[in-house]
């Protein structure tokens, strides 16, 4: 039996399907589309399995976006697989007229029907009393039961009308002869719907009775002067925004530091404690940190998601969606789109997760799109690395460190470019789905806190078993092409090390430095290294830089960790010596020195650009469905970044 989860936005469905279906849930797609799916299983107590399909929330039949035209699809449809024996339409008790709608039509396409008067005491606080018997007249054949979601009051009614539903064609209609017309028949839905909201408004006036209240001195209203302020509501935001990304930079650090220190230690160990061997290696070094890969990320994810769900639950989000996004629409996106690329400031996949609330698939396209140039916390080891090897530490203007300009102008840059590239995007990205926002303003509430945990849950599950997939499959890729190469040529080089006057009087950490070194050196990607050397030697880098620039694509933070290896080889034989002094004395065989400000400033813009990040490419996979958007994606930010740094090192030179 498949059950339908029906209703408009803001109307607390997913509190509803959250209460029936607990943690029984899993999310898919449509067949033929790239919506998702949520279902979850809804057990009796007769122990029977019932489907529970949560479709997006619309406020009519006939769509505006291709979430909603799913809806269409499956109801149009009666062979459609997803074609539901029942429908359980949820309604705002306190819009009741609004809501009615869309519960009218499923109504007169006779499917069975129980309608949720949900948030029945906000109409009660409205002064809004609902005759249930004086409705249930005008719907005989529909069960109508109501309930506070929010705290689960009358679920236990639902469940057991679930239960005991006759599934019996009716035969009462509001509209005679109802059939849902073609999605580009403005003219004629334009007509049903006034029909319909007439028949509507005579329903509700009849069910519902009214007591006058003074609504100015809501707390909703008292709230929205300041938080939807032209002025104050921006500034509001701004602190908020603060708040939610200092703490999610303060509470994620201890855990993803705990994680990572963990994963390391236990490579560690196992190296130390397993016989040797390529299977060992492999696990030590690639299966192990390719887990840790994933894993260290589930702090960042579990927190922000936890943030946005308390922003959305209280009401809040649909107020900043509203101030933004007359700020955002000139630039080709929405105003939902703040969010996600705020968020990527943190790390770019929770904030192309984020992107989900965007209802238009162009600006939801565009903000996973430009949404990796926002610089995220992964780019912070390089940039320091790199100022402080090439940026002088001094001040201009008497008071601004050049350092801490600089830094804040890669971040800068970030954001511009962005920004630039949504603007371009908007008029290359060519789709019929008009462009608009429609938004209710819900009512303002305290959180629900069992949305917010199997929110948080299914945002990390999703991440670890869709996204964690490629990230291992790539870290072992990886470890491979590290470890192997052309035979004869990792022994000479081995060799040719071994033999060096400078290996011979090294201490034995300093050697096998040098001898992991040589290998990586002649390795696949050592080869391939030099093999690019005459390609990124325009925009000042070695074959060195390129090496770190291929293992990097694994996570950009690698950048560092693999420069440490490639630079083992110590000048004095001295393993204390620090990365950075070993940087500043490496030079060309031509004697010129490799890292000066050109070829410092012209990586650093490279890496504001460069797609580098597998992880982000698997999350943009996931959520566009197809591997053209994160292909397109890391060819268009490769050339940019190619050519940003290109600029750079020539301006410099």
């Amino acid at each position: 039996m498949k059950i339908a989860l029906l209703g408009n936005p803001n109307t607390g469905k997913s509190s509803v399907f959250n209460l029936l279906t607990g943690m029984r849930q899993h999310v898919g797609n449509f067949p033929g589309v790239t919506v998702d799916k949520k279902v979850g299983d809804f057990k009796t107590s007769k122990g029977e399995i019932l489907q529970i399909i949560d479709f997006p929330g619309t406020y009519s039949l006939y769509p505006r976006s291709k979430d909603e035209n799913v809806v269409y699809d499956v109801l149009s449809n009666q062979s459609n697989k997803d074609f539901p024996d029942l429908a359980i339409v949820v309604a705002d008790a306190a819009n009741l007229e609004r809501n009615l709608f869309i519960f009218t039509q499923i109504h007169d396409l006779k499917i069975p029907s129980i309608l949720v008067l949900n948030m029945s005491d906000v109409a009660n606080r409205k002064g809004k009393k609902i005759n249930i018997e004086a409705l249930q007249k005008h719907f005989p054949d529909t069960k109508i039961v109501e309930t506070n979601a929010r705290v689960g009051l009358g679920i236990d009614r639902l469940k057991e009308t679930i239960e005991n539903y006759n599934l019996n064609c009716f035969e009462s209609n509001v509209t005679i002869d109802f059939k849902l017309l073609p999605i580009d028949d403005l003219e004629n839905q334009s007509k049903e719907a006034e029909i319909r909201y007439e028949t509507i408004a005579e329903i509700v006036n009849e069910a519902t009775s009214r007591k006058e209240l003074d609504t100015n001195f809501s707390k909703s209203s008292k709230l929205d002067k300041i938080l939807v302020h032209p002025i104050l509501g921006y500034l509001f935001f701004g602190l908020v925004l603060m708040i939610l990304f200092q703490l999610i930079y303060v509470f994620a650090a201890v855990p993803m530091d705990l994680i990572d220190g963990s994963f390391s230690t236990f490579s560690s160990w196992l190296q130390k404690s397993l016989p040797e061997g390529l299977f060992f290696d492999l696990i030590s070094q690639g299966i192990v940190p390719g887990i840790g890969g994933v894993i260290v990320f589930i702090p960042q994810i579990a927190l922000l998601f936890f943030f946005i769900s308390l922003l959305e639950e209280s009401g809040y989000l649909a107020r900043v969606v509203f101030i933004m996004d007359r700020l955002m629409r000139p630039l080709g996106l929405n105003g939902k789109s703040v969010v996600p690329l705020l968020s990527s400031v943190a790390c770019a996949i929770p904030g192309i997760m984020a992107t989900r609330t965007i209802s238009s698939w162009k600006e939801r396209l565009i903000t996973i799109f430009v949404a990796p140039l926002m610089s995220c916390s992964a780019r912070i080891p390089v940039y320091t690395l790199l100022i402080a090897l090439v940026i002088p530490a001094k001040t201009v203007f008497g008071f601004v460190n050049l350092q801490g300009l600089v830094l804040f102008g890669l971040y800068a840059l970030g954001l511009i470019s962005a920004l630039a590239i949504a603007t371009i995007l908007k008029f290359f990205i060519a789709t019929k789905e008009k462009s608009f926002l429609l938004l209710e303003l819900p009512s303002y509430k305290s959180p629900r806190w069992g949305n917010v945990g199997i929110t948080v849950f299914e945002k990390v599950k999703v991440f670890i078993f869709d996204a964690g997939k490629v990230i291992l499959a790539v870290s072992i890729l990886l470890w491979g092409l590290a470890t192997f190469g052309p035979a004869d040529a990792m022994k000479n080089g081995v060799k040719q090390v071994e033999n060096s006057i400078q290996f011979k009087n090294s201490s034995p950490q300093a050697q096998d430095q040098m001898i992991a070194s040589a290998k990586l050196q002649n390795s696949f990607i050592g080869h391939f290294g030099q093999a690019i050397e005459p390609i990124i030697a325009p925009i000042g880098y070695d074959w060195k830089i390129g090496v770190s620039l291929i293992t990097s694509f694994a996570a950009r933070e690698v950048f560092v960790g693999s420069l440490s290896t490639i630079y083992s080889v110590h000048d004095n034989g001295d393993s204390n010596v620090p990365l950075i002094q070993h940087l500043r004395s490496e030079k060309r065989m031509d004697g010129t020195k490799v890292y000066t400000v050109a070829s410092g400033v012209s990586l650093m813009v490279f890496y504001v650009y460069a797609m580098q990040c597998m992880a982000t490419m698997a999350v943009v996979k996931r959520e566009t469905k197809s591997w053209k958007w994160p292909i397109i994606q890391m060819v268009v930010m490769g050339i940019l970044a190619y050519v940003g740094a290109f600029i750079a090192y020539t301006s410099l030179s």
